[in-house]
């Protein structure tokens, strides 16, 4: 009983260190043996697999949908949405990018080729760009045509804003088939330790405990990556606001530290937009409208972890990505790292659907669970820092950046900005 009472006592991340740990116990003294434990392994990946739809669908067309009106979605939310978007292609490029160089998956030597899919890179870039809207929408879910549900999340949910209050009674029914899908989401997350347990007994179990020392180069290629962003990010300031970006890290510290300690973007919302209208000195309006939009559709960290993932897991099995393959992983990565916002645990769930489109082994998530929480902490940061950043900028380029507080050296309540 003390067991099980220490148990429920800890934090999820704990459990979850804990599973690893004792699954890597379990694969090494008892080595083969330990497939036994390969079915908890199999009902785990298979539930991820499960919730990838509902949660792509849901969570993109409530982020759309609560946009608001036409007008407001024209102007602000288009400089907002393509900023979003740059960010989240560069940050995915400068995962891509460091993944060729380090090489973090050179050298692991797991049979993983069985598990590869049949995959459309050899389709024309138009056939493609074709094939992206979907003639059938059921049929695209049925068939996990993650990109095609994509499109149709966006524009039903553009299809609600121009029809205003006609659509309030849709609206609220998306909203919560959203929160059933985020429980949905939760429930699995839960199942976490349990899954980590079994999936990296059986890999090391099968494979040697070698396996598992080798990932310290994928966590520190990761961690590269986003400590580039996270420069980027300053530049960014730099370059298209024409603010010096030093005020701006000192005074994101602890949104940082929130983002840092909760592992959610949402959960550190109401942190970070008052740190920006009190310290940072950006609008209620930007504050109100871009940071909760970004908090829903842009997760940087996120779609720099896809993009390594994709280039780490092709290193495994030995496959050269051709230049298609890259641009499908740059896609899928962005709008996997919109489907993952938000919540802990939602780029594990999206992993499967990047690699999945370019005919990776989804499988191979299991070597990676044990380091995960670790690096989501870090992605978090990252994840909120873009969010802010972007509704910064697009402040100052509204010209409602009170630019008088944001080089304020006191970090007392300056009051908000006009």
């Amino acid at each position: 009983m003390k067991i099980l009472s220490f148990w429920n006592d800890l934090k999820l991340w704990q459990k979850v260190i804990i599973g690893m740990f004792l699954g890597i116990a379990v694969g090494h003294l008892y080595g083969d043996e330990a497939q036994v434990l390969e079915p908890i392994g199999t009902v785990f990946i298979n539930l991820i697999k499960m919730v990838v739809i509902p949660l792509i669908f849901f969570s993109i067309l409530n982020g759309v949908a609560s946009v608001g009106d036409a007008s407001t979605f024209g102007r602000i939310g288009t400089k907002a949405l393509l900023t979003y978007a740059a960010t989240t292609v560069f940050a995915v490029i400068i995962g891509l990018s460091f993944a060729n160089i380090f090489e973090p998956g050179v050298g692991i030597n797991i049979d993983l080729s069985h598990t590869v899919q049949a995959d459309n890179s050899n389709k024309a870039l138009l056939d493609i760009l074709v094939g992206l809207v979907p003639q059938n929408p059921f049929k695209a879910m049925v068939e996990a045509n993650t990109i095609q549900v994509v499109i149709f999340a966006f524009f039903t949910g553009f299809a609600l804003i121009l029809i205003g209050d006609k659509g309030n009674q849709v609206r609220d029914l998306v909203a919560s088939a959203t929160q059933l899908v985020f429980k949905m989401i939760e429930l699995v997350i839960k199942l976490t330790p349990y899954g980590v347990f079994a999936l990296m007994a059986v890999a090391v179990g099968h494979y040697g405990i070698d396996v598992i020392l080798s990932l310290g180069k994928f966590v520190f290629t990761v961690i590269a990556a986003l400590a580039t962003q996270y420069i980027f990010f300053g530049i960014i300031l730099l370059l298209f606001a024409g603010l010096n970006p030093l005020p701006f890290y000192r005074k994101m510290l602890e949104t940082q530290a929130v983002a840092f300690a909760t592992v959610s973007s949402k959960a550190t919302l109401p942190t970070a937009m008052r740190e920006l209208m009190q310290k940072v000195g950006v609008s209620k309006q930007s504050a109100a409208f871009i940071l909760p939009l970004g908090a829903s559709m842009n997760m940087d960290g996120v779609a720099i972890h896809l993009g390594i993932c994709s280039v780490f897991f092709a290193q495994i099995i030995g496959v050269d990505l051709t230049m298609t393959q890259y641009l499908i992983i740059i896609l899928t990565s962005t709008i996997g790292s919109i489907g993952a916002a938000g919540f802990p645990g939602g780029s594990m769930v999206m992993i499967g659907m990047v690699l999945t489109s370019v005919g990776l082994p989804i499988e191979g998530i299991a070597l990676i669970l044990g380091v995960d929480r670790f690096l989501e902490m870090l992605r978090t940061v990252i994840n909120i820092t873009g969010d802010c950043t972007v509704t910064v900028v697009v402040d100052a380029w509204e010209k409602t950046l009170n630019r008088n507080v944001f080089y304020s050296k006191s970090e007392e309540d300056d009051g908000d900005a006009d």
